[in-house]
């Protein structure tokens, strides 16, 4: 596969944000070139200005001129970096006349929109300014994507990152603060306020924001309700005996809603070997078999579970160990990307496009020299075809001291510039 230069612009806050990161970290692991746009580094800023204390016009023009600095700021670090695939992640701050300048450049773009459509609806003046839209759902949202303008959609469900959804050993303090018989991590929607309040009985935590005002499960609701580190989220799985993972709903009449996308939690645990019971989704026979996670239908089946399974524990971790090897085979971020990848390829007329760059290695290069740099490249995870330009850019990118190697190859690249503007 070829090395690919990929610029990945995250979102202020929100779920899309950890998803970002492991997007970044599987890229890197696949031996692409990956950039980051921090936009949480600028949130408490545009944050503030609602301390200002104007009319809402005002703030409103502000916060708008301020997402345009962010835009503009995307756009130099286009310039400098010169990505072959620019991807958002859902709610990046890139607005349409960013996109449009990326798309007059040639500069391929993709968004992955990991919400569901229905509720967050602001996709409809977005995707058709992106060459390429991946999406958690299927069927009907394809046709509105199409009814849009937006011919390139791709469905992409969500997944783990293995190396940091996974199996771990606790320690007796974090089993004690982490673990329980049965555990929910995630945010307070209606239809979890409702259900969640027939399980009070039970060995029972809640982890997760927006929880407020529910005092029936208030003295469930760990940390008075604050907010989850994606560390402490891999501490929480692997502590609980049975994690429930009740999809989110604004509706409260329906409990279960039988909706289509499967979220992140899905999939995390999963890779985590945790032992989970799902509420049951049109898109999930699609990615795992019925032996290998437990699905309910309903709260009375729900109930039912927790009781069997509470009482059968061996069964409990074969349907998790099947779950894991599923995830670990078919549903990390690495393969999703490569999907992606796939797609762009077909879809998008030349690209990647060929870029001219000169090559590490030379007939009479010293073998010694050689030798070290093959190690670096090694080390930093680069294909031996990689450009010399690419590499100084990797060096770059590293952290700590930097080794007499790097330094010579961050002084040649100098040096050429220099060398070059002289000629």
């Amino acid at each position: 596969m070829k090395t690919l230069r990929i610029l990945v612009i995250l979102p202020f806050y929100g779920g899309s944000l950890p998803i970002g990161r492991y997007v970044t970290s599987a890229l890197k692991e696949d031996g692409h070139l990956v950039e980051v746009f921090e936009a949480p580094d600028f949130y408490s800023a545009y944050d503030s200005l609602k301390n200002l204390k104007v009319t809402t016009d005002r703030l409103d023009y502000l916060q708008n001129s301020f997402l345009n600095v962010i835009s503009q700021s995307i756009l130099a670090k286009v310039e400098t970096f010169e990505p072959d695939l620019v991807l958002s992640m859902a709610q990046a701050p890139l607005n349409h006349q960013a996109l449009k300048r990326l798309r007059r450049d040639g500069v391929t773009t993709a968004m992955w929109f990991v919400e569901d459509h229905r509720l967050f609806t602001y996709w409809k003046t977005f995707a058709p300014f992106y060459d390429i839209f991946a999406v958690i759902q299927k069927d009907v949202f394809f046709d509105e994507l199409y009814a849009v303008g937006q011919p390139n959609v791709l469905y992409l469900p969500l997944a783990a990152q293995p190396d940091f959804h996974k199996s771990i050993e606790l320690t007796s303090v974090e089993q004690r603060k982490f673990g329980s018989n049965i555990s929910f991590m995630g945010a307070g929607y209606p239809n979890r306020r409702i259900a969640f309040r027939e399980l009070v009985n039970h060995n029972f935590k809640i982890w997760g924001t927006e929880w407020e005002g529910d005092h029936v499960l208030e003295p469930l609701v760990q940390l008075k309700g604050a907010r989850i580190s994606s560390e402490d989220c891999v501490k929480i799985f692997n502590a609980t005996k049975i994690n429930l993972n009740l999809h989110s709903s604004i509706q409260a009449d329906e409990l279960v809603t039988f909706g289509d996308f499967i979220n992140p939690r899905t999939f995390e645990l999963a890779a985590c070997g945790a032992f989970q019971l799902v509420d049951k989704r049109s898109l999930l026979p699609e990615a795992f078999e019925e032996d290998e996670l437990a699905t309910f239908s309903n709260m009375n089946e729900l109930i039912e579970k927790i009781e069997y399974y509470t009482t059968n524990p061996k069964e409990c971790e074969e349907i998790a160990k099947k779950g894991r090897e599923r995830v670990l085979k078919d549903h990390t971020y690495l393969k999703r990307m490569r999907t992606l990848i796939e797609f762009t390829t077909e879809r998008i007329d030349g690209w990647p496009r060929q870029q001219v760059h000169s090559k590490i290695f030379s007939k009479d290069y010293p073998p010694e020299l050689e030798q070290d740099i093959r190690k670096l490249l090694k080390k930093l995870n680069l294909p031996e075809d990689i450009s010399f330009e690419d590499l100084v850019w990797a060096v770059r990118q590293q952290q700590g001291t930097m080794s007499d190697l790097d330094t010579a190859i961050l002084f040649l690249d100098e040096w050429q510039k220099l060398y070059k503007e002289r000629n």
